[in-house]
């Protein structure tokens, strides 16, 4: 069965670190694009980070210099190192896959999966 499962949430003092990791597991042929959107009460999700399969990274102006994206291949995981974290930074954090996986039928097809999210709180 087809998973992401993020881990690393939590409570932290403005100012602190968190590290939030996304493991994806299944029959996965190859993991193309990962990413980090995040979603605030009463906000649109938003894209907070992206990494493609050669590493190269994007990311929101809001996080810049603070947030690091990075991948292990190896492992189907992505990492989302957040410094400095603000109030601000509050919200539910999604990750993100776009996935080639092995069907039943042992065709290959693409799939956009979304992880049940974690949430992060940064007490001010």
């Amino acid at each position: 069965q087809l998973q992401l499962v993020e881990s690393g949430g939590g409570l932290v003092q403005a100012g602190g670190s968190l590290r939030l990791s996304c493991a994806a597991s299944g029959s996965i042929f190859s993991i193309n694009a990962m990413g980090w959107y995040r979603q605030a009460p009463g906000k649109q999700r938003e894209l907070v980070a992206a990494i493609t399969s050669g590493g190269s990274t994007n990311y929101a102006d809001s996080v810049k210099g603070r947030f690091t994206i990075s991948r292990d291949n190896a492992k189907n995981t992505v990492y989302l190192q957040m410094n400095s974290l603000k109030p601000e930074d509050t919200a539910v954090y999604y990750c993100n896959a776009d996935l080639t996986v092995v069907a039943g039928t042992g065709l290959l097809e693409e799939y956009d999966y979304w992880g049940q999210g974690t949430q992060v709180t940064v007490s001010s």
